[in-house]
């Protein structure tokens, strides 16, 4: 199998998100490419800048990072013929490699916008290079720019960044010195091709975690009645577990959290995210990983900020309700109600004019 590590540059509209085709809100202008065999050697190189057919003006902050003129562009040829002459070149067999998530997915809408027939296998995996750099020389969390990683490996830097040619380059200077063996297990799942049954949702097993992503969902609450979303167990047996933190929802809404404990692997721990899909759809993505005693003393954590702030919002509106209530007695001289009940009035025996109950 080959390794095919690309790079895109694209343009957006110039007029802003209101101006943009919602279609193809990002059209690529450039695209580069290696091809490395089994051994990470380079045996292909592809590169072709493209002219523009939606966006004809660059957007100003594209202009500001990339390295292209426009008048220039206008002498390339079109999309179409050149994502045909590369996924011509990419060949049969290999798999995209590329510094983080976005450029696969851009090149599949861009793929569709244009009507381009292509077979990608479903569903799709990659290499992330940006989170196996992460893995193996940082905490797995972080994700540093191309640059950064470039500097800290000491790869010299003949090259400009922002380049689609040479930005792919670079990716793969960074795969090959890099202990790529140590993380190869870890490929990424592209998500522009949701499963659209049951039958095709993807489950992930690695050494450290396991990975679902769900079918579309109209809505999260729908999603969360699934039991196959909400199912936690332990990743490295089928013996059933103890039940320590149900699923509870942290500060942003979108993120769910819950821990168990496995009799064998000891506690475990489960992550949803609610992601947006194409349109109004939610899709699910769970990852369940063994836990630490520090994470266990962080979901507990978390589920006590997660209670505290639901307490304070439970007090602040019933304290907006309560002063309501008065401002509604006060302007309409509702009778109050209180301990004692409803308070009476009464006249005045001298001048006939009623008096406010007695506390």
């Amino acid at each position: 199998m080959n390794y095919i590590v690309f790079d895109l540059e694209w343009n957006q509209s110039p007029g802003g998100r209101y101006r943009e085709n919602p279609k193809i809100p990002f059209e690529i202008l450039e695209i580069g490419a290696l091809k490395l065999n089994a051994r990470r050697r380079i045996i292909g190189e592809f590169h072709e800048t493209i002219k523009p057919l939606v966006y004809r003006t660059m957007n100003r902050h594209t202009q500001a990072v990339v390295h292209m003129d426009m008048e220039a562009l206008r002498q390339s040829r079109t999309f179409s013929p050149v994502a045909r002459s590369f996924l011509e070149w990419c060949g049969e067999d290999y798999i995209f490699v590329s510094w983080g998530p976005s450029d696969l997915f851009e090149l599949q809408r861009n793929l569709d916008y244009y009507h381009i027939q292509y077979r990608f296998p479903k569903p799709l995996l990659y290499y992330d290079l940006q989170k196996l750099y992460s893995l193996e020389n940082l905490d797995g969390k972080k994700r540093p720019a191309l640059q950064e990683a470039v500097e800290a490996m000491g790869i010299a830097q003949t090259r400009r960044f922002h380049a689609a040619f040479d930005d792919a380059w670079y990716t793969a200077k960074i795969m090959q010195n890099m202990n790529f063996k140590s993380v190869q297990e870890y490929k990424s799942v592209d998500y522009y091709h949701l499963p659209e049954s049951k039958e095709e949702e993807i489950y992930l097993d690695f050494k450290t975690y396991s990975k679902y992503v769900s079918m579309s969902y109209p809505d999260k609450e729908t999603a969360l009645k699934d039991k196959t979303v909400t199912a936690i167990g332990c990743n490295r047996c089928n013996l059933p577990v103890i039940p320590r933190i149900k699923w509870f929802a942290g500060s942003g809404g979108n993120m769910y959290y819950a821990l168990v404990q496995c009799p064998r692997h000891g506690y475990v721990k489960g992550k949803i995210r609610i992601r947006k899909a194409q349109g109004d759809e939610i899709y699910i993505v769970k990852t369940i990983k063994p836990a630490t005693e520090a994470d266990v003393e962080d979901l507990q954590s978390r589920k006590a900020a997660v209670k505290e702030r639901r307490h304070k919002k439970l007090e602040k509106e019933k304290e907006r309700k309560k002063l309501k209530r008065e401002k509604t007695a006060a302007a309409t001289h509702t009778p109050v109600i209180g301990r004692r009940g409803i308070g009476r009035r009464k006249k005045n025996a001298q001048t006939g004019e009623e008096q406010a109950p007695q506390a």
